[in-house]
């Protein structure tokens, strides 16, 4: 098939640091190359991949200082994928909202990954302004607070197999918290729950614009008043295995409703159990008593936390391999894509029109 991948511009493809929904848009790519699609990637100019680049951006928008505003350059790319839409056979989002008005008139051929919280009370209205756009959700929960909308299907994420080696025996016996200085994430449970059960806490994350006010008056004094405390900062996938392999477990003590959490299947990959908040995806990602524990309250992460040796890490990195490859994410959307009225349609006619008259085989 001919595929675009959309992705947005905030960081490259892969990002270098963090960066989530970047990240799975280049596993995704680089998967489907290997399975034999023809696959373009729409996105920053210093992206990395297999794939046909459309540079939309000289480099990573969060990481060029010139750049004040995100929004032209993705109007401006989303353009550019609306003069080119007859290459394709399906065009897949991932840049929420912003191409639904340009992309009515071959809706049926495209798709587009919902990577945000959807709980937003101006969301709902907007979406249901364009149902002809098939939507997939990264999890059953991010989906409940727009019901009747074009929902294609829940697909979650996935890793390349090898990309996190697996641990059985973590050299380090410490704590991780790893992904977003950020209230909703909530790092100052994290340090809490540390500090009760007496140990290490490594903390790997970046702190946003938008967040260094949080850092400055709550988590930096924090972290100042706890010896067993490191802050470390945003890390790469290099750095990422060691620094979750080695852990005991990861906390994710999240209070806000997380569309997935990639960290919790980077953690999984690694054997690394999690122990995680009962909030948004969390269900639905972690095993209770198999891949973690899923709590309510700092005294039950402290319990967790006591128990944590009685998990296999073994079975951990067996949970992840079942469920949480790219193989599987891959396989999950080119079924969808296979599936999409444009697509049994429009593609052949498409060719044809274009001096290739090769047919399109579809598997329904």
């Amino acid at each position: 098939m001919k595929i675009a991948q959309v992705a947005p511009l905030a960081e490259r493809c892969p990002p270098r640091l963090y960066g989530g929904t970047e990240r799975i848009v280049s596993y995704l790519t680089e998967e489907l190359m290997r399975q034999g699609h023809d696959v373009t990637l729409f996105a920053s100019g210093d992206s990395r991949t297999a794939a046909k680049l459309v540079r939309c951006s000289d480099m990573a928008l969060r990481l060029n200082p010139a750049v004040k505003d995100h929004m032209p350059y993705h109007l401006v790319m989303v353009d550019e994928v609306r003069r080119r839409a007859d290459d394709f056979d399906v065009i897949h989002f991932h840049v929420d909202l912003l191409h639904c008005p340009l992309v009515r008139d071959f809706a049926d051929r495209t798709l587009t990954t919902l990577h945000g919280r959807l709980d937003l009370p101006d969301l709902k209205p907007f979406y249901a302004a364009f149902p002809e756009i098939p939507l997939v959700s990264i999890s059953d929960r991010q989906r409940r607070p727009m019901p009747a909308v074009n929902w294609a299907v829940t697909i979650p994420h996935g890793l390349p197999r090898d990309l996190l080696p697996f641990s059985p025996r973590p050299k380090g016996d410490y704590l991780a918290f790893l992904g977003r200085i950020s209230p909703e994430k909530r790092p100052d449970r994290a340090i809490d729950i540390a500090a009760r059960a007496g140990l290490p806490l490594k903390i790997a994350a970046k702190v946003d614009k938008v967040d260094r006010t949080y850092w400055d008056m709550a988590i930096a004094p924090l972290i100042a008043r706890h010896d067993n405390v490191q802050f470390i900062g945003e890390i790469n996938d290099a750095e990422k295995a060691s620094f979750l392999g080695n852990a005991r477990a990861l906390l994710f003590p999240i209070d806000w409703p997380e569309p997935f959490g990639l960290v919790m299947i980077e953690a999984m990959a690694c054997g690394t159990p999690v122990i995680a908040w009962n909030c948004g995806s969390v269900p639905e990602v972690v095993d209770d008593g198999v891949t973690g524990f899923i709590v309510d309250d700092e005294t039950e992460a402290v319990k967790a936390v006591q128990r944590i040796a009685m998990v296999d890490r073994a079975r951990v990195r067996s949970v992840f391999e079942r469920r949480f490859t790219v193989e599987r994410m891959a396989a999950d959307y080119v079924s969808v894509y296979r599936r999409l009225g444009g697509v049994r349609r429009d593609a052949a006619r498409l060719r044809r029109a274009g001096g290739d008259g090769r047919e399109l085989q579809v598997v329904a």
